[in-house]
């Protein structure tokens, strides 16, 4: 479970359960099909796949450098997604392999 850390949001490391913030990195393909994570207290690793079948009005999380940007799919396309923040009226095209289902 996530937990709001001021504007970004902590995640436990599986193995440890320290919370951290942690927006991950994609694998160095063009098409990246996992976002690995690193836990700086243990160094331990793992990934999260990357969401594939997102929709539009689907309720998601984007862990930004620095923020993390809560609202719903407004348009897709293959490697990006336009999200519709929770205000409603800011839009922001953030790229697909940060966006996680909720």
């Amino acid at each position: 479970m996530s937990r709001q850390s001021g504007p970004r949001t902590a995640d436990p490391c599986p193995r440890c359960s320290d919370e951290a913030v942690r927006p991950g990195t994609p694998p160095s393909t063009a098409r990246p099909e996992s976002v690995g994570y690193l836990c700086d207290r243990c160094g331990h690793t793992w990934s999260r796949p990357v969401e594939t079948d997102l929709e539009i009005h689907d309720t998601v999380r984007a862990d930004l450098p620095h923020a993390t940007l809560y609202g719903s799919v407004h348009r897709l396309e293959d490697d990006r997604v336009l999200i519709r923040g929770t205000a409603g009226d800011r839009h922001r095209w953030v790229e697909r392999w940060r966006v996680i289902l909720y």
